[in-house]
């Protein structure tokens, strides 16, 4: 897919993996949705950045829990361009707690992580496959995340809902086509301020090191990374659709 004027929504693009992608879309010539949620002035700050890229932009606030607001910010898309091309639902939460302390998360817990990260995704898809379908050939991305393969991460309300996102994934690929392909990215450990402040910084610092030192690619994978692998789903893999692909520098082997 060219992307010179097509049109792209990243969902949670104040920071991060979202943020990255947003630019990187931006670079190409793409016009784009930044979403956030609280976040006002860190998405401004990337709002501005892209226009700087020559490309149109709206800043939107969100949340993708709620379905009206998903179709507000669809909408905000679809009034302005007519049409999407890009859907990269990269908006997430959690909450940080142990494993083996099953009385540290309840229902209301299981409920806000699952709002944004599995029912976000499916209402935002939801809300943009008319404009998708007029692109013709439109790709949605899902930022899901090794804990939904392996059963690790923040918390074990985080890791069942990126395994429910990716079984969604795959559910969704079998509808969507032949004019949307849809697939999602998996990260691992990814370099940043949100996982710094959720782990400690200490615990942080120590995990990053060790991949460094144990991964086959001796690194830590930085937002940019993941932005890379995201575009690549979108721009090009024309035959590729309800895949997964892992991003961990090769961790996945030691």
């Amino acid at each position: 897919m060219d992307l010179k004027n097509a049109v792209g929504i990243v969902t949670g693009s104040s920071s991060g993996v979202g943020a990255a992608t947003v630019r990187l879309l931006a670079s190409k010539g793409c016009n784009v949705v930044v979403n956030y949620s609280s976040s006002k002035d860190a998405a401004q700050k990337v709002a501005k950045d892209c226009e700087s890229m020559d490309v149109e932009v709206i800043c939107c606030q969100a949340d993708v829990s709620s379905d009206e607001d998903c179709r507000r910010m669809v909408g905000a898309a679809m009034d302005k361009w007519g049409k999407i091309d890009a859907l990269v639902n990269n908006a997430g939460t959690t909450k940080f707690v142990p494993h083996n302390e099953l009385d540290g998360l309840d229902k209301e817990d299981f409920f806000k992580i699952y709002g944004v990260n599995v029912v976000g995704p499916y209402q935002m898809t939801r809300a943009a496959e008319a404009g998708l379908r007029k692109s013709g050939n439109a790709s949605v991305v899902n930022v899901d995340s090794v804990a939904g393969i392996y059963g690790v991460g923040s918390s074990i309300a985080y890791a069942a809902s990126k395994g429910a996102l990716l079984t969604m994934t795959k559910s969704l690929a079998r509808v969507l086509g032949p004019e949307i392909r849809i697939n999602s990215v998996c990260p691992g450990f990814i370099q940043g301020e949100w996982l710094a402040e959720g782990l400690g910084r200490d615990v942080y610092e120590k995990h990053k090191r060790t991949l460094e030192e144990r991964t086959p690619l001796k690194l830590a994978c930085a937002p940019e990374d993941i932005a890379e692998s995201i575009l690549q789903f979108i721009e090009g893999h024309s035959v590729i659709t309800g895949q997964n692909i892992v991003l961990d520098g090769g961790n996945h082997l030691v």
